[in-house]
């Protein structure tokens, strides 16, 4: 297929990698040039030379972006919904609000064509590996092609709905997410001011009922005080916010939710917002120094 890539970070550079390696046509594009010239020096494709030049027969175009207002530029205000044939798919593999996957489905299928929100989880590890798994909200009829041109980095999809469902999905990830991170580094902080092997006791424990992937993946790195892996503080907490205003709409209680978010919007405020969404043990650490202070 011709994809268009919109979004080289760390999440979609692998994955354009990965469907250039399929043999799918890629034309890769970034806010950043850097980026792109950084990709096609490791990978077959070309760059796209501006937004109103989308190449002839672009089946489908692939975003992997932040925020609600960088999906609208590049597909509204950059024109690129408009330049699409009938038929096409839009895969927007960012995490947004679902009311703007909603309207960007309302808008695309003016043109007939398909807006999916594919948001994922994996982290950048995932990414790499081809081991992401997609959470799709999109018409029934789009989603078989859907699950056929994403397969070469993804280890588990599932349809949720129509449109703004996968994000709401995402949602839901986000907020088991937040909560295992905070107690994986209540645990590790309380092993540590109790005299443990905190390495130890997290090994040990992961063999039980407390296991999680946070634990098995992120506890070693947490105790070395290395907080330079995968999804960083800024994006979660802008997710955290956009679960807890869905909560709201919706009437509904989010409790840890919110609390964890605002711990995370601490670190940022810190100058923390760069470092990987284990860094709360950092802040339980910075915190209980705080409260010594006379």
């Amino acid at each position: 297929m011709n994809i268009l890539f919109i979004g080289l970070g760390n999440m979609g550079a692998p994955m354009a990698a990965h469907l250039a390696n399929a043999g799918h046509a890629l034309t890769v594009t970034n806010r950043s040039q850097s980026k792109i010239t950084q990709w096609l020096g490791n990978n077959v494709g070309q760059a796209l030379p501006s937004p109103d030049a989308l190449p002839a027969e672009t089946d489908a175009v692939i975003l992997c972006v932040c925020r609600d207002e960088d999906v609208e530029e590049w597909l509204i205000d950059n024109g690129i919904i408009n330049q699409l044939s009938p038929g096409a798919l839009i895969i927007d593999h960012s995490t947004t609000s679902a009311g703007l996957a909603e309207r960007m489905a309302t808008a695309a299928a003016e043109n007939d064509v398909f807006f999916c929100d594919v948001p994922v989880s994996g982290g950048q590890q995932g990414a790499e590996n081809g081991q992401l798994s997609l959470m799709a909200g999109c018409a029934v009829e789009a989603y078989e092609r859907l699950e056929d041109l994403t397969a070469p980095y993804t280890k588990a999809i599932a349809h949720m709905g129509e449109p703004g469902c996968g994000q709401k999905t995402k949602m839901v990830n986000q907020i088991c997410v937040a909560g295992l991170i905070q107690s994986l580094a209540e645990g590790i902080h309380f092993a540590q001011e109790s005299g443990l092997d905190a390495e130890k006791v997290m090994s040990l424990v992961g063999q039980g009922a407390a296991s999680s992937w946070q634990l098995l993946n992120r506890h070693e790195t947490m105790i070395k005080g290395n907080y330079n892996h995968g999804f960083a503080v800024s994006l979660m907490h802008k997710d955290l916010q956009i679960c807890l205003q869905e909560a709201k709409v919706r009437g509904v209680d989010l409790p840890v939710t919110a609390i964890v978010d605002a711990y995370y919007q601490q670190l940022e405020s810190g100058g923390n917002g760069d470092k990987d969404t284990s860094s709360l043990l950092l802040r339980l650490k910075q915190h209980g120094k705080m409260q010594e202070e006379p």
